[in-house]
């Protein structure tokens, strides 16, 4: 074992050594039943049961599998964002003539309007998260995952919602406003049912690590370090009056859709941002290939937490220990080993449809990823 890992320690907070990113694949009966009651076979209060039984069947296998942080799998999402985003006030479903664009595929042709002016009451991820909270008990930490504000702001400025954005907010600090106020009422509203660790999912950050979009952007004008500047702002604002026994962190990655992505390059263009400047206590950042570039930006951490996504959701092929753990120590290089901890890149299903592996190689991932931990910080 290397000299770094010598004064490894064990971690009794999120994010712990051994963690994960939040959803899990969904299984077949749950899928069965979102279809059926899509074409009226069966009744929401039918879906919720099902969504429920399936629910606690999870949350018995990630404590089996010795998670310290457990999640629903958001088995009652069809995506890892916009169902959020749906249920804000001001905020509506709205289909449009493209998904999103990922490494050879589409997504499902829908995104989040406004309606009206912006704002968090009456959310159904609260009683989601109520349900959670009391079948995971008092044993392991129940996580929240919402999408970041950021990425809410990029929704509401993508080109076929600019214009109706535009229309209700005249003033983007308005706008910003409304976002930060919205999203602090949630954590706060979270918070107040028990959760003590909530994520915030975010992939614009990884979209301003790509340099085709970087480009693309500049030729239009726009200066990336302020897209960056701007996200970061949004981010401290919507946190900064969250309870500080809560654990808040920010999961960042490429994209991850039927075990493709949207993005390829390193942190180093937005890491003093990123890192240096948006004040979560901690990070879940994509490592599983070369895409996500060096550890080097790890420099501008400070004293906050990292967890390195090493372990690929995108893929059922177990990676070797020792590969991992080397990985390890070269990120250890950059960052004390008592700021890293070790998950894999994303979640296995951010939609769901799921990403391309069995329900066995998703555990196997998982058990992969405390083994490790367990060799580690001892």
């Amino acid at each position: 074992m290397s000299e770094l890992f010598k004064n490894a320690l064990k971690r009794n907070k999120a994010p712990f050594r051994a963690d994960i990113v939040g959803s899990f694949l969904r299984p077949k009966e749950l899928k069965d039943a979102r279809h059926k009651f899509q074409q009226n076979k069966i009744s929401i209060d039918e879906l919720k049961e099902i969504e429920d039984k399936e629910i606690i069947k999870l949350v018995d296998k990630e404590k089996a599998a010795g998670l310290k942080a457990v999640t629903d799998g958001e088995f009652r999402r069809s995506w890892w964002h916009l169902d959020f985003m749906w249920g804000l006030n001001g905020v509506e479903k709205k289909n449009i003539k493209e998904g999103y664009s990922f490494n050879g595929l589409k997504t499902r042709a829908e995104t989040a309007s406004l309606s009206g002016k912006i704002s968090f009451k009456d959310h159904p991820m609260l009683e989601h998260y109520a349900f959670l909270k009391n079948i995971a008990g008092n044993d392991v930490l129940a996580r929240q995952t919402i999408p970041a504000p950021a990425q809410f702001l990029a929704e509401l400025q993508r080109a076929e919602n600019k214009e109706k954005t535009l229309s209700i907010y005249k003033s983007q600090d308005e706008l910003l406003s409304d976002i930060a106020k919205a999203y602090s009422d949630a954590i706060n509203s979270f918070y107040e049912l028990g959760c003590r660790n909530l994520q915030l999912d975010d992939c614009t950050w990884g979209m301003l690590c790509d340099k085709n979009y970087w480009q693309a952007r500049q030729s239009e004008g726009i200066n990336v370090d302020d897209i960056a500047k701007l996200y970061a702002n949004l981010s401290n604002e919507a946190i900064k009056n969250h309870p500080k026994d809560m654990s808040i962190t920010t999961h960042v990655c490429r994209g991850n859709y039927s075990s493709t992505f949207a993005a390829s390059g390193g942190y180093g263009p937005i890491a003093k941002f990123l890192l240096g400047e948006v004040n979560v206590d901690g990070f879940y950042l994509e490592y599983d290939t070369d895409r996500a570039g060096d550890f080097s930006p790890l420099r501008f951490l400070g004293n906050k937490q990292v967890v390195l996504g090493l372990i690929s959701s995108k893929t059922g092929k177990l990676e070797e220990k020792e590969a991992v753990i080397k990985r390890i120590e070269e990120a250890a290089k950059y960052v004390n080993i008592n700021q890293i901890s070790l998950s894999p890149q994303c979640g296995f299903a951010s939609t769901e449809e799921g990403n391309t592996l069995t329900e066995d190689e998703q555990w196997a991932k998982i058990h992969l990823v405390n083994e490790i931990a367990d060799e580690i910080w001892r």
